[in-house]
């Protein structure tokens, strides 16, 4: 069986089969896009985030990153998981402004503190601009890229399985029509699999419900209430956000975790589609477009956004590298968030069919941080490279809850992703001798390997 060739440029696969990609996209990112303002809105009794305005904020951010990016990085920004420990924390402030303020009163000052985390990023891509990126990322070997990604990918796999568990036989449905679409699918349907597998899986769904067939736990595989109630065209429920020193110390320290995150998906990215993202357009660059992508959906109303691995997995799963599909998907969410009852439907999705389709795309993503590793021949036999990789697996892995400390009185959690991060980091800067190769992490025999293609083919 021959290898899928990438494609660059998807207008070559025709504008209806654009179109079809740009949905699978936003089918990979729906899900966890919507679960952040639901944990949210439980942690503000029902006063919280809107799952409309996450959606526009969502694609603005991401279409907004391609801005900062050149059009050049293929990378969808969804709600990112990394804030909401300062949601429950500032949820449960009671003192000082906060004494008596109902849960609708909080929320605009969590997305204050969202706002300044956004800002955060700037400083770092100032200090990226000011030292270049060949010496920041002298820090960022592939012994130290590596696992991060791998961590990643492995890190949502309890969500995968946890999704999948309420029903194993739609998981199921959903996991083997992707493979049998991937490796076995002719012509577009070979590069829609995640997409083939959400429709199909959903069809049985729709059947085993009409059937009276249930979940486990007994509860009902669809639940349609939420769409019916849902008006057909409404405005997403803006609000202006609200500043509290308070509010602010809770969450832009998160920044940290968020930043060494955006560095990890950006060399995902990178090492999926074979492209130098990190040094063009440049890290400051993508750190910037994330950083006020973030700022503009705190400031009226929306969560932090995020470099999201799920479409990093479609990427590597379709073999279609092409920013328009992103944005396209971009689009699509804009589209949703001024359409209450489609975004319900696509929410009815049963979390068993995600989690099936999550099977996929989170393997897939550690799958990309093994490729990182072995393209780049990072040698395991040096003591130095072993730590440092044991280190960023077990704090990636192991501080599932993160690790919580205060300052000030206040409580800030690391996640487990930043923590390794910045273990790994650390750990290359201080250990003697280095593994440092390639400024980008990106094999560079395989870079000399394209140059030489390119000079035959001008030949």
């Amino acid at each position: 069986m021959n290898e899928q060739t990438p494609i660059k440029d998807a207008k070559t696969l025709g504008i209806p089969k654009m179109l079809v990609l740009g949905l699978q996209h936003m089918f990979a990112m729906f899900g966890a896009t919507i679960l952040v303002p639901i944990l949210v809105n439980g942690y503000f009794e029902g006063e919280g985030l809107s799952v409309s305005v996450t959606l526009f904020f969502a694609g603005i951010g991401t279409l907004f990153f391609h801005l900062c990016s050149k059009f050049k990085v293929p990378a969808f920004l969804g709600s990112s998981f990394a804030f909401l420990g300062g949601f429950a924390t500032v949820a449960n402030l009671d003192s000082g402004r906060f004494a008596g303020m109902t849960m609708g009163e909080k929320i605009p000052y969590a997305c204050g503190g969202i706002v300044v985390a956004g800002l955060v990023y700037l400083i770092l891509a100032l200090i990226i601009k000011i030292v270049g990126v060949q010496k920041v990322m002298t820090y960022l070997p592939p012994v130290v890229t590596g696992p991060i990604i791998i961590c990643i990918g492995l890190s949502l796999a309890p969500s995968a399985v946890s999704n999948a568990s309420t029903n194993w036989l739609l998981a199921l449905i959903a996991l083997v029509t992707i493979i049998v679409f991937n490796i076995w699918g002719k012509g577009m349907f070979r590069i829609i699999p995640i997409l083939m597998g959400v429709v199909v899986s959903y069809v049985v769904a729709l059947i085993l419900n009409a059937c009276g067939v249930t979940n486990a736990d007994g509860s009902a595989i669809l639940n349609f209430t939420n769409v019916a109630s849902a008006s057909i065209i409404g405005l997403p429920k803006f609000f202006v956000c609200k500043f509290d020193i308070s509010a602010i110390l809770v969450m832009a320290p998160i920044a940290i975790a968020s930043m060494m995150e955006h560095i990890g998906d950006m060399s995902a990215i990178s090492a999926t589609c074979g492209e130098n993202f990190l040094e063009d357009p440049g890290l400051a660059r993508t750190l910037v477009g994330d950083g006020l992508a973030t700022s503009l959906s705190g400031l009226f109303g929306g969560p932090a956004n995020t470099t999201y691995g799920e479409n990093t997995g479609v990427l590597e799963l379709s073999k279609v590298h092409d920013p328009k599909v992103i944005r396209l998907a971009a689009i699509y969410a804009v589209v949703l968030s001024f359409i209450p009852k489609f975004a319900e439907i696509i929410g009815s999705m049963p979390a068993s069919i995600i989690g099936g389709v999550s099977f996929i795309l989170y393997g897939m993503i550690s799958a990309i941080g093994v490729r990182n590793v072995v393209e780049n021949k990072v040698d395991f036999t040096k003591s130095r490279n072993l730590v440092i990789a044991a280190v960023i697996l077990v704090c990636g892995l192991g501080f599932s809850s993160g690790l919580t400390f205060t300052v000030g009185g206040t409580p800030i959690t690391l996640t487990g992703l930043a923590l390794a991060a910045i273990f790994g980091i650390l750990l290359n800067a201080i250990l003697p001798g280095k593994d440092f190769k390639d400024k980008s992490g990106i094999n560079k025999d395989m870079k000399q390997e394209e140059h030489l293609k390119d000079a035959k083919q001008e030949a």
